[in-house]
Formats: C-alpha cells, sequence, structure tokens
C-alpha cells in the first residue's frame, strides 16, 4: 500500500460506500476485498457489493424508518442507493434490486475511481489510519487482530437475538412493571422495578407452549448454521425439552406478584428496556429461530402483547460484531485511534441500509480528520444520528445488533396528543423533523454531498 493511500478493509456495501467517499473527497484508497484469494460462506462471486442474503433495500417511504434512513443517506450522496436506484426492479414501495447488475454496478464504478486501487487480499493485521468494513464473515485472522486490540469481550461471533418492542404497543393495563424480589433493579429504575412483566395463566401458557412448538422455522444458510449452546438455545427449542421447562428458565414466575390477581402467575414473560428512553423493551431470553410472521403470530399470544409492535425480529446466527459502546468512540472509531474507523454490520447495525449509512459517515469523517476537521454525528433526530446513539449509548452487557426503526427517536414535543395517537401522521412528522434536521445538520458541518456519476 503507498504510504498516501488510505486503507478500506472490505469490499461489501459499507466498504465501498466509504471508499466512494473518501476518493471523492480528493483522497487516494486502497480498498483490500480478500474475495477471491480467500472465500466466504456466503459469498458466490468476487463483485464488489455482493448481496448475499435478500435483494431489497426495503422501503423507500420516509414513514418507514428504513425509508427515511435512505432519504438521509441521499442528501449526502451515496453511491450505493444510487447502484440501487440504477438496479431497481419492481418490488412495489421497497427499492428491490437486480442483485447481479447491482453488485456489477458497484464494482464498475469502484474500479472506475480516478483515486481507488482494489486489492485481492487477505487483511491480518489493523492499520493506523483506515476504516474496518469486513462485516459479520471477518476473516479468523483478522478478528484475532481486533480482539487483540480491543480486548477478549469486544467481539462477538455468535447473536442470539430476541425480539424488541415499542413500548407504546404494549398493554400496561395487563403487564405491570416490577423486578423479581425486588432486587433485580437496573441503575434508574426506581422502586417500580426494572422490567415489564406479561404474566400467563395455566391455560394461557399451555396454549403458548402449544403454538411455541409447532410453529414454522427458519431454515438458515449454511453461513448462519449455528451449534446451540446453552446462552444461544432458542426459546423454541427450550420448549421442545418439556412443557414445563420455560417454567423453569426465562418464563419462572417466582419473585413476582401479579397485580390483577394478587398472586404469583403461572409463568411470565419478562420485558427489559433496549434503551436508555424507554421506547423499546426487549423479550428476555426470547432468543428464536421462527420465521417473522409465526414470531408476530405466537408472540402476540403473551398476556400484553396482542397489538404489539415489533421493532426489531428475533434471530440466531453467525454474525462477528464489536460491542461498540463498551469499545468505540461516538463516531465509531477505536477510542485510542480516532482515525481507525469501524463501518458496516461488525459495528452492530443490521441491514443492508444500516451498512451502508455507516460506511457513508465512516468515509465522511475519515476524509475530515485528514483534512485537520473533527468527526461528526448526526442529531438523533435522525434515523442515522439515532443509530449512532443506540450504538454509543446501549448497556454494554445486553448489546445486540440493531436495526432503523422509529423507536430510536427522542418523542415529538409541543404536538398535540391526538395527532400523536395516529401512528401514520406521528411518523410524518417523526419523518419532516429528521430531514429538516439532516439538511441543517449538513449545512452546518459543511458536508458537500459527493457527485455521483456513472
Amino acid at each position: 500500500m503507498a504510504s498516501n493511500e488510505v486503507h478500506v478493509i472490505g469490499g461489501g456495501l459499507a466498504g465501498s460506500e466509504a471508499a466512494w467517499q473518501l476518493a471523492e473527497r480528493g483522497h487516494a484508497v486502497v480498498i483490500s476485498e480478500m474475495r477471491p484469494v480467500r472465500g466466504t460462506a456466503a459469498h458466490r462471486t468476487e463483485k464488489l457489493g455482493e448481496l448475499v442474503c435478500s435483494n431489497t433495500f426495503k422501503s423507500t417511504e420516509t414513514t418507514n424508518a428504513h425509508g427515511l434512513l435512505k432519504a438521509e443517506m441521499r442528501q449526502l450522496g451515496s453511491l450505493i442507493l444510487d447502484c440501487a436506484d440504477e438496479s431497481r426492479v419492481p418490488g412495489g414501495s421497497a427499492l428491490t434490486v437486480d442483485r447481479e447488475i447491482f453488485s456489477q454496478h458497484v464494482h464498475d464504478r469502484i474500479h472506475a475511481h480516478p483515486r481507488i486501487r482494489v486489492s485481492r487480499e487477505e487483511v491480518t493485521a489493523l492499520p493506523d489510519v483506515g476504516i474496518i468494513a469486513t462485516g459479520p464473515l471477518t476473516s479468523d485472522a483478522l478478528a484475532d487482530a481486533i480482539r487483540a486490540r480491543l480486548g477478549v469481550e469486544s467481539l462477538a461471533f455468535y447473536d442470539a437475538i430476541a425480539p424488541v418492542v415499542s413500548l407504546e404497543s404494549i398493554d400496561q393495563n395487563i403487564a405491570f412493571r416490577a423486578s423479581r424480589w425486588g432486587k433485580e433493579t437496573m441503575d434508574g429504575a426506581g422502586e417500580e422495578g426494572a422490567y415489564l412483566n406479561c404474566a400467563f395463566t395455566r391455560d394461557e401458557y399451555e396454549a403458548f407452549i402449544d403454538a411455541l412448538t409447532t410453529a414454522d422455522q427458519f431454515t438458515a444458510h449454511e453461513f448462519d448454521a449455528v451449534p446451540y449452546f446453552e446462552g444461544c438455545m432458542p426459546i423454541e427449542e427450550m420448549a421442545r425439552r418439556g412443557r414445563e421447562s420455560l417454567r423453569f428458565g426465562p418464563m419462572k414466575p417466582i419473585g413476582l406478584q401479579d397485580p390483577r390477581s394478587n398472586s404469583r402467575p403461572h409463568a411470565v414473560m419478562q420485558l427489559r428496556m433496549e434503551d436508555r428512553g424507554g421506547r423499546m423493551w426487549n423479550l428476555v431470553g426470547f432468543q428464536t429461530r421462527l420465521r417473522i410472521p409465526e414470531q408476530a403470530r405466537v408472540f402476540r399470544m403473551i398476556p400484553g402483547l396482542a397489538e404489539a409492535e415489533f421493532l426489531r425480529f428475533g434471530s440466531i446466527h453467525r454474525n462477528s460484531y464489536v460491542n461498540a459502546p463498551a469499545a468505540l468512540s461516538s463516531h465509531l472509531s477505536l477510542r485510542d485511534a480516532p482515525q481507525l474507523m469501524f463501518a458496516g454490520q461488525i459495528t452492530g447495525v443490521e441491514g443492508y441500509t444500516e451498512s451502508s449509512a455507516t460506511g457513508l459517515l465512516a468515509g465522511i469523517n475519515l476524509a475530515r480528520q485528514m483534512e485537520g476537521r473533527e468527526p461528526v454525528v448526526p442529531p438523533p433526530a435522525t434515523m442515522m444520528g439515532a443509530l449512532y446513539r443506540y450504538m454509543r449509548e446501549a448497556d454494554p452487557k445486553h448489546f445486540q445488533p440493531m436495526n432503523a426503526n422509529f423507536g430510536l427517536l427522542d418523542d415529538l414535543e409541543g404536538v398535540a396528543p391526538k395527532l400523536l395517537k395516529d401512528k401514520a401522521k406521528k411518523r410524518e412528522l417523526f419523518a419532516e423533523r429528521a430531514l429538516t434536521a439532516m439538511s441543517a445538520w449538513r449545512d452546518d458541518a459543511g458536508i458537500v454531498p459527493t457527485a455521483i456519476r456513472g
């Protein structure tokens, strides 16, 4: 690598976006991609920007969290979204692409840029300056280098993700606030307790177990295959061990009393706060491999969750990611090396759009620092800024990857309560506030959107 080149490791969505943003701002970039020198269990080609799962970037509507994030990225000049637009196929309001044409567009744009050089090599050491965007399938050698730098506990290899629901969709006439024995209270929870509790009668529990053990499961890709261990056991697998297994595990009722009956419930599902604002709540111990429609159907049988809005569905799969709140700065760099950043899924975001967004901002911020300016992060009123805030402020002990969702945003202020009850109108107001905030932030920070060229 030439001494004046900036190093981007990884040629996926985040790495390609980061390299483009740097190059468009006048910096020479080398992007290292280990394929085809070393393949992965997921990729099938050597093209940059290859999509290995779905062929959709999800909604384009700003009243959808993913659509809002895209609109913010367009204000900054995203290469990935431009390539997606050129590769679009019919998919309703979703940005659905021909995966082959899309990756070819990304591949060609990167290779044609006069300030970008592509190096086909496996990188096994961290650069002093650069961006690590190696995704969920980071090679073992580089993962070892990351762990050596950040600490053994700062890099996870398997996700065991439980669903997250919005607070406003939980029926709090049924769910009650308490901690088991009154002793499991997190900091700031107060006397009322840290958890929301959904109590089951015997009949409700039996019906739930029947539905859970017969629901349709997701059949994973080979690279997602997980050797289950106790800390990563899907809730449905635990239930198959015996009908009482959950009552002696994550749904044990001991130490809790249902205020509706003034007695101990037959079983309890607990929800734990996912964000400091208390807008998102995690179904404790409910990591799952159920298909998404089945998760919605079965988990809405839980008392108090009949109208649950799922902000994140559960999953279990291989996914190398950094414990961002424990190890990284607010702009996702090493804390002792602000010009060595992380981007993409390895930061703890989920999804194509989210990964691309972190690559976009990493490219902008590294360029700024190399020009003697401070890194910047959008305000939390934006979807991008709210994602970054989550990765900065989430509890490191419970940190899990997150996708864009409206639960990340602060509540609207100065809006009539009647309007807030209208979910569609509320999301319109969220989007209006976010796009206004993004535009003002971009201008205040002096960020000039990159010129998108074919």
